[in-house]
């Protein structure tokens, strides 16, 4: 396993293909309104994504403890089907209400390792 990116700007779109993309975290909003907004789109945002090809986890929970943070797994069948998802969700209303949010992400592709 490797980590393929840690923040928003960089993705290694030479990752292997028959590897799994894994992404979890941290949504932080920063006050609650802002989160009220996030919970509003994401239904949306959740159904949208499940249907997308290559799509095998997406999980989003917000936190009962802080409520400005939202839980986020996801697991993709492989780098275009997670570099497909990025594209996709940037031009939507999720993308554009929640492109300044700060997040705290570990990307990483999975796969059967050499023993």
């Amino acid at each position: 396993m490797r980590a393929i990116r840690r923040d928003n700007d960089e993705i290694d779109q030479g990752a292997d293909a028959d590897m799994t993309v894994t992404l979890s975290g941290f949504l932080l909003c920063r006050s609650l309104e802002e989160a009220d907004r996030v919970a509003a789109l994401l239904p949306e945002h959740v159904r949208l994504t499940r249907a997308e090809p290559g799509c095998v986890r997406f999980e989003v929970w917000r936190s009962h403890a802080d409520p400005c943070r939202f839980a986020v797994s996801e697991g993709f069948r492989d780098c275009a089907a997670f570099l497909a998802h990025q594209a996709r969700a940037a031009t939507t209303l999720w993308g554009r209400a929640t492109k300044g949010i700060p997040r705290d992400y570990v990307i990483r592709e999975e796969g059967d390792q050499p023993p």
